[in-house]
């Protein structure tokens, strides 16, 4: 049973295939040469799902959409210049177009969801996770466990819609120093940094509290078979990368360890001012990426290039990001965002 509640929902496409085909084979006589066909409407989006398989665990990473990061404005540690030779080497220009990714874990048991996106904290060009969730065959009511990387808007912000939950069966996860500085009316009053976050993060994690559907960690847990939590503070007070393992293989969902791909992969001392503390998110990813390439397991992440995923490797003792897959390296530009869906979703 719980195999089948996990699965994909199967459509009828394959009988509505037969019977257009068939339409088309006796419509199709009269129609050509009689009259030209009108022409087909430009799409303007794109895939906003793409699945793969870490031992018998399926992964499926899912789109939200796109935010701009003005790249000059937010980037320290590297000068105007060489960060405009970094973007251009990346035929990137500034402020550079930037993927919003979260990764749905299947592990044929449970359905682990690893941020949320959005919601409807930053715009219109973000905010598409569920209905990338609901092209993906799932909904909502099916996420067994949330797993947040932290509570920046664009990882918390889709756990919540109208005051009510958007996962209404799952159980939320984050990182205890996490949930602890965004809850705190004192950090709120007194910290000048991340505003935003202080309002957005509460109203995301009350409603879950309430129904006593919030249980925090400390540091590094393993959550469930074959995920764990890999503290990595820094980027917030207690952001945290996830590791799945299953059978030999391995893959990291970093979070918020890179920004700008086309320029922290190779230079990892190169921070961003949303950075709680700068220095130590530099460390966090020193020793994530040297960790990485050595084990040349498979990465995930936020900010990475839809689908965002791919190896860490070194190379004449410099980081450099190798597409673990051909899709990586075809969807690093554009505006196109997914269709969206979400909006006659009921949210119970």
């Amino acid at each position: 049973m719980l195999t089948s509640r996990l699965s994909p929902k199967k459509s009828s496409a394959t009988q509505v295939a037969a019977r257009l085909l068939f339409g088309f084979s006796l419509a199709g006589a009269t129609a050509i040469g009689t009259s030209a066909q009108a022409a087909a409407p430009i799409q303007k989006t794109q895939a906003s799902f793409y699945r793969f398989m870490v031992g018998d665990y399926e992964i499926t990473a899912l789109s939200d959409g796109t935010l701009d990061i003005p790249a000059e404005k937010l980037l320290n540690g590297i000068s105007k210049e060489d960060l405009r030779t970094r973007l251009a080497a990346s035929f990137l220009t500034d402020p550079v177009v930037t993927s919003v990714n979260a990764y749905l874990v299947n592990t044929g048991k449970k359905l682990v969801l690893i941020d949320t996106g959005a919601g409807d904290t930053m715009g219109k060009s973000s905010g598409h996770l569920i209905a990338s969730l609901v092209a993906a065959g799932y909904t909502p009511s099916q996420v067994d466990e949330v797993y947040l990387t932290h509570l920046h808007l664009d990882h918390a912000g889709g756990l919540t819609r109208a005051g009510k939950r958007v996962f209404p069966n799952a159980i939320v996860r984050a990182d205890r120093k996490e949930s602890d500085y965004w809850l705190s009316a004192r950090n709120a009053a007194t910290i000048q940094t991340g505003k935003r976050s202080f309002e957005v993060a509460p109203a995301a994690l009350r409603p879950y509290i309430a129904a006593h559907k919030f249980l925090p960690f400390d540091g590094n847990t393993e959550l469930s078979p074959g995920i764990s939590s890999v503290a990595s503070y820094g980027h917030t007070p207690g952001h945290n990368a996830y590791r799945v393992s299953s059978k030999d293989q391995q893959l990291l969902v970093f979070g918020d360890l890179v920004h700008v791909g086309a320029v922290q992969f190779a230079q990892p001392e190169v921070t961003i001012s949303f950075d709680a503390d700068e220095k130590e998110a530099e460390g966090a990813r020193r020793k994530v990426f040297e960790t990485l390439a050595v084990s040349r397991e498979l990465v995930a992440g936020a900010h990475i290039p839809f689908p965002g995923i791919g190896h860490l490797a070194k190379d004449g003792g410099v980081l450099e990001y190798a597409a673990g897959f051909a899709v990586f390296m075809i969807a690093a530009s554009g505006r196109l965002t997914p269709a969206r869906q979400d909006e006659a979703l009921p949210i119970r």
